[in-house]
């Protein structure tokens, strides 16, 4: 069956540049003059036109009605203004990147899984050391999704999760909760967590939908290949880019239809999960596509596998610099939250960015 695809590929540093024939992209910074509709059938291109944004509507007469349809909708989404995020007494925009924190509370984490394993005041205060560097979410984990690693019982997540969620809450802290379990997201969010962050989307849980539309908390969807145990395990992609987009779209309309509101849904196309070297990088090359669904983006990519692949296989402690770079790539594909390990640094790289960013639309 054939789908549409509405990716912008002509950016813009401000709409100056084109006289304002240009969309910005959910809100941000980011502006897109040039489109690309391409159709496909089960992973393949069919057919592809490029088009600006003022002639878009003329492009779309040349596609049979529901495909021209879908491909209208997805337009609008692109320059789909997002509404801030209101959790507690505080408020996350979206019109600019916002820095997630990565707070692992697990002995074996590729990056730095053992350095706060049990040590409930070293992890605090690394969390709100965190927060005080300018990160705007805690992202807390207790199960370490890594290729390879064993799943654990919900109960020893809790336990390694709860404590420290108590502690940064208490002190003013925005978390989310990295787990795919209901019985967890359910102790983290009564335990003062504000956002649930799964890896499966809310599939790998029978009961996660139903917490998350019950607690009214937004929830980050991501991408991955299995909701089984091992979230890497997969058949292959027919064209992992509109593979992903799809099982987003799906999940949600998944969401939605279980009650939780559109509003209150991220979604993250899953970097590193049951994904290639090549298919990581076709999606961060494509990354302006997700902006077709319309909700805001979050980026994880800090410290992955493939910048050591890219780089003589360097160990995951010294990727900073190729994390700086796939975080400030995401910036200008307009992703709305950076998921990272090294907090101060990116904030330095997003002030800069965004000093550019600001400069470009003031200019005359």
């Amino acid at each position: 069956m054939n789908r549409v695809y509405v990716r912008p590929i002509g950016m813009a540093q401000s709409p100056q540049m084109y006289e304002g024939d240009c969309i910005r992209l959910g809100g941000t910074l980011v502006w897109c003059h040039i489109l690309e509709i391409a159709v496909y059938d089960n992973g393949k291109l069919q057919s592809r036109m490029l088009t600006s944004v003022s002639d878009f509507e003329n492009a779309l007469c040349k596609l049979p009605d529901a495909l021209a349809q879908i491909a209208q909708a997805q337009f609008a989404n692109l320059s789909r203004n997002h509404a801030p995020m209101i959790v507690g007494s505080r408020t996350i925009r979206f019109d600019q990147p916002q820095i997630m924190g990565i707070l692992n509370m697990t002995p074996d984490s590729f990056s730095d899984g053992g350095r706060f394993d049990g040590d409930l005041s070293a992890a605090a205060d690394a969390g709100f050391a965190m927060t005080e560097a300018g990160a705007a979410i805690i992202d807390i984990g207790g199960e370490s999704t890594r290729p390879g690693a064993p799943a654990i019982w919900e109960g020893d997540e809790i336990a390694r999760v709860v404590p420290v969620v108590e502690k940064l809450a208490a002190g003013g802290a925005i978390i989310s909760v990295d787990t795919r379990k209901a019985a967890v997201m359910e102790a983290a969010l009564e335990a003062g967590a504000h956002i649930v962050n799964d890896i499966s989307a809310l599939s790998h849980d029978p009961r996660a939908l139903e917490i998350v539309a019950q607690a009214g908390c937004p929830v980050i969807l991501m991408h991955s290949p299995s909701s089984g145990t091992d979230p890497h395990q997969h058949d292959g992609y027919g064209n992992v880019v509109t593979d992903v987009f799809d099982h987003l779209q799906a999940r949600i309309e998944a969401a939605v239809a279980a009650g939780v509101r559109r509003t209150n849904i991220i979604v993250d196309p899953g970097i590193g999960f049951g994904k290639s070297l090549r298919d990581n990088l076709l999606l961060i090359n494509n990354l302006t596509i997700f902006h077709a669904l319309g909700l805001p983006i979050l980026f994880g990519a800090s410290r992955k596998r493939m910048i050591g692949a890219l780089s003589h296989e360097v160990p995951s402690d010294q990727r900073l610099a190729g994390s700086l770079c796939l975080a400030q790539t995401s910036m200008d594909a307009g992703a709305h939250i950076i998921r990272v390990h090294d907090v101060p640094e990116t904030l330095q790289s997003l002030n800069v960015w965004r000093g550019l960013r600001d400069a470009a639309l003031t200019s005359s």
